[in-house]
């Protein structure tokens, strides 16, 4: 079976993408989503990190795009930064309950430890994952250097979570297979840029990298959710398509002619 790919964006409702740098001049907010859709057919949730969603929000989300669109939600930083894993459970099913209405678009829950989250953790880690529900995918992000071992690895196989792989400061950059599916997250360092309108690196070397990266560990793999933030390259729709290019992908157009080039 060949690799189902669903690539996007951290995210789709900047102000520097208004005004016909990425959506058209006019356009209101309610009809981002929907317009985003035409371009990438995945996106990460990030406003749900800030808290659950309303059901009528959710709702909402999902009847804005297409069949085959794929959502991926960030857990709520009340899960995973404030109360850290320790009892959360209920809290995780309210918000699983929650992103279920996405239906047939719901795809991996994004749980995202903090940085000063070592693998001490462990423990908490693996009762968290142990009483969640397996109906639903998850992939674990570790921004903490001790995570990566081999323990965490047979943790999550055992759980049949993924392993995040992402593209950030200090992290080793490879892919970790620990499921039949791949999460990558291109995430640069924040506050890099100060306007997110253009791409203002190149990373294209960097980009084939992790695309041969993948590719090297796809046996077994039936799907790659892949996400960029503008902190990567400035302007991460263009990047967005600019792997998709490499991996020989349709691209849509994400940029009008007027668009700024390359710096």
């Amino acid at each position: 079976m060949s690799l189902r790919w669903h690539l996007g964006t951290m995210g789709y409702g900047y102000r520097d993408w208004q005004n016909g740098v990425f959506y058209p001049a006019g356009l209101p907010a309610r009809a981002q989503l929907s317009h985003y859709s035409q371009v990438f057919d995945a996106v990460e949730m990030d406003t749900t990190f800030y808290g659950i969603p309303p059901l009528a929000r959710v709702q909402r989300w999902a009847a804005a795009v297409p069949a085959g669109f794929t959502f991926c939600p960030k857990t709520p930083r009340e899960i995973t930064h404030e109360l850290r894993l320790k009892q959360a459970v209920t809290l995780m099913e309210a918000f699983i309950g929650a992103v279920r209405h996405f239906g047939a678009a719901l795809g991996p829950l994004l749980i995202q430890l903090p940085p000063d989250m070592t693998s001490a953790a462990r423990p908490d880690l693996a009762a968290f994952l142990s009483a969640l529900p397996e109906d639903v995918r998850y992939a674990v992000e570790f921004r903490h250097r001790s995570w990566h071992a081999t323990a965490t690895g047979e943790l999550l196989q055992k759980h049949n979570v993924c392993w995040v792989s992402a593209e950030y400061l200090y992290l080793p950059q490879r892919v970790y297979k620990t499921t039949d599916f791949l999460y990558i997250r291109w995430l640069g360092r924040h506050g890099t840029y100060e306007q997110k309108t253009h791409e203002r690196v190149d990373r294209s070397d960097r980009l084939r990298a992790w695309h041969d990266d993948i590719m090297a560990r796809s046996a077994g793999v039936d799907h790659v959710y892949g996400f960029f933030n503008n902190d990567y390259s400035g302007f991460s729709p263009a990047t967005c398509n600019r792997f998709k290019t490499i991996a020989g992908l349709p691209t849509a157009a994400a940029n009008p002619p007027e668009q700024p080039r390359l710096l």
